[in-house]
């Protein structure tokens, strides 16, 4: 019974990338010899144990074969005879095929070193083309380490394209897409993500809505890069500069989906396009079965970044109507992500990334003003139900028009 640590503890190190979690392999041993050691078993489709001390998760060596289409249709063989270098061959990438044994040396027998040194994402094995999510994992891979200067390999770009032509990612599910897209948008460069799965055609199939903004123009005085996807990927960019809450990043990633469904005789113009990518992020997100309070920050970032770029035109009675079809007084936490996202949008231009913007800063102290009235006090004077709402709405409106007035001045 050997003990050896893989996967992206030994590829970090080598990197010497931070990382949490350890991952351990057991060859030589059954399930009895775990549980007697003192190992707590987790896994159901094959032997994983957590350790009984430090609670990192070792599994047993193992194999595996294609049995049907997608990414559960494998057959998993685990026994005290399966060796290491048949337990990494199964693994994705080369880079994550690395082993590291108890006195410290190193067990690569796909040369992942090597490509770890040359900024490679490589397969490991044909068997690559067996299970979809890992068209996933390498895009997601591409969003961690491209800052880094690492690229795919041609050849498993070019089995990647393979695996989208067989419909392959069509056996995905919704709930596995999104764990993937969520842990890239938490990485560095999360553009690399969606990047790297529309050049492999995978993104077509599994977010239409987003891959068909690529080709379709913006108005040039606007939009110096005219091309939407282009625009979309610099908002992802600034996006990823002014926050790392996955949740701005996403919203920004999906705020402009309206221009997808613009009829092409209005091209380059997008009227309407905010509530037409409201309605397709619901169905996005419906379709994906994405958490709601990502749902919910995105619909508003399409429907609204609009009212963010106009800020400082908007009648007073327009922006406290905004703060309440925001919810922004009862979440203004989300409401200042709303505002990164939309301050993302304004920057994700070429020229414009470093603008002098106002916008924010007015729009948090429009909600500072319009929260700071006393609601006791208005009840105390008779106002109840539908009046004392109207009258809440004009007593802010009230407020935001002597900020506004006072901003003028200045």
């Amino acid at each position: 019974m050997k003990t050896y640590l893989v996967g992206g503890a030994v590829r970090d190190e080598i990197l010497g990338y931070p990382f949490k979690e350890k991952d351990w392999v057991v060859v030589g041993a059954t399930v009895n010899d775990m549980l007697t050691a003192g190992y707590q078993q987790v896994g159901k489709d094959f032997p994983v144990f957590l350790h009984p001390r430090t609670k990192d998760e070792h599994a047993l060596a193992r194999t595996e074969r294609k049995t049907a289409a997608g990414y559960k249709g494998f057959e998993v063989h685990a026994s005290p005879d399966v060796t290491l270098e048949e337990d990494l061959i199964r693994r994705d990438l080369t880079i994550n095929a690395i082993a590291k044994d108890e006195s410290g040396e190193f067990i690569d027998p796909y040369n992942g070193i090597d490509d770890i040194n040359n900024k490679i994402l490589r397969h490991v094995s044909d068997a690559f083309a067996e299970d979809p999510v890992r068209i996933l994992r390498t895009a997601r891979f591409m969003a961690r380490y491209a800052h880094l200067g690492f690229s795919v390999a041609n050849d498993t770009m070019a089995l990647m394209k393979n695996m989208v032509a067989a419909g392959e990612v069509d056996a995905l599910v919704p709930e596995r897409v999104w764990q993937e897209m969520e842990k890239a948008l938490a990485e560095k460069t999360p553009s690399y993500f969606i990047e790297t799965l529309r050049e492999c055609g995978a993104l077509k199939r599994i977010m239409p809505e987003l891959d068909c903004l690529w080709g379709v123009p913006q108005p040039e005085e606007h939009h110096p890069e005219i091309d939407t996807g282009i625009h979309t990927m610099l908002v992802l960019e600034q996006a990823c500069i002014l926050s790392d809450d996955p949740q701005v990043r996403f919203a920004a990633l999906v705020h402009d989906l309206g221009k997808g469904a613009t009829p092409k005789d209005q091209w380059p113009r997008h009227i309407n396009h905010e509530a037409r990518g409201a309605d397709i992020v619901l169905k996005l997100c419906k379709r994906m079965r994405i958490p709601n309070d990502y749902r919910d920050l995105a619909e508003r970032t399409a429907r609204f970044h609009l009212h963010y770029h106009r800020a400082l035109e908007l009648k007073p009675a327009t922006l406290v109507k905004t703060l309440e079809q925001l919810d922004a007084f009862r979440k203004p936490e989300r409401f200042d992500k709303f505002l990164l996202a939309s301050e993302a949008d304004a920057r994700g231009r070429p020229g414009y990334e470093n603008i002098d913007l106002r916008q924010g800063d007015y729009f948090r102290q429009v909600l500072k003003v319009a929260r700071d009235i006393n609601i006791n006090e208005l009840r105390s004077l008779g106002f109840e139900n539908m009046a004392l709402a109207n009258k809440i709405r004009e007593v802010r409106v009230s407020a935001v028009t002597k900020l506004k007035e006072l901003s003028v001045k200045l």
